[in-house]
């Protein structure tokens, strides 16, 4: 179980880092593997791991907040961490799918973190794909002739985005809603590493206005009052008249 301490420190050093930096730092500081290895999880593996940690952290209720597209009614979800769990994790990371389309035999592996990172740099969405199918295909062949992937018409990477997608359904969980004022059904990505992101970020606010509170109060050193489980640090300062 990770400390208040150590989440702090987590939240502290992923302030200025992207979104899947973020996800590392955490599952770094709970589980105790090098980020190399957690590195190599594929997309939905390191996801599934977060939600665990969720669950640890925060509990298994999700509450959300989102409004309908069409009549901007505002729409409140309760979700379980049960509803998002679509797979359990896996290993190798690394291994090898295969896809045949229009006469073509495709090898591939999944997306991992260290293609998110290689494809952080591009400069839209589309470039960003185009870098992670690259490095995720593995080998294209028509018979026994390679075909280059720069030679692979756009029907056939879209089918290998949506082959690793239906492969790692965990990387990609979408929520079928319909708005309760007008009847307009949609779907939106639920992203884990966002929403766990954000409880942090609220938790640390929250977290060190606390201890703003008690040390002015009491005097005590931040190491102390984290220390302090958060139903006692409440009963101090009610006692401060915080």
């Amino acid at each position: 179980m990770v400390t208040a301490s150590e989440l702090l420190a987590v939240w502290e050093k992923g302030i200025d880092r992207a979104m899947f930096e973020r996800a590392l730092l955490l599952l770094e500081a709970v589980s105790g593997e090098s980020r190399e290895n957690l590195a190599e999880l594929t997309i939905g593996q390191r996801d599934l791991r977060l939600l665990e940690l969720r669950e640890m952290l925060f509990g298994r209720a999700l509450p959300c907040l989102t409004a309908c597209p069409a009549c901007h009614e505002p729409l409140e979800l309760n979700l379980d961490s049960d509803d998002l769990r679509v797979a359990e994790e896996t290993r190798p990371g690394q291994a090898r799918h295969t896809l045949a389309i229009d006469g073509l035999t495709l090898e591939y592996r999944l997306p991992d973190s260290f293609d998110l990172s290689a494809a952080s740099s591009a400069a839209d969405r589309h470039n960003a794909r185009e870098i992670v199918l690259g490095r995720c295909l593995l080998a294209a062949c028509d018979g026994a002739d390679e075909v280059a992937y720069t030679a692979l018409p756009p029907k056939v990477l879209d089918a290998l985005a949506s082959a690793m997608a239906e492969a790692d359904p965990q990387s990609h969980l979408e929520l079928a809603l319909t708005c309760p004022a007008c009847g307009q059904n949609w779907s939106t990505v639920f992203d884990i590493v966002s929403y766990l992101w954000s409880e942090i970020q609220n938790w640390a606010m929250r977290t060190l206005r606390e201890v703003y509170l008690l040390a002015s109060a009491f005097g005590w050193r931040e190491a102390d009052i984290l220390a302090l489980s958060p139903l006692r640090r409440q009963l101090y300062l009610q006692s401060a008249g915080a």
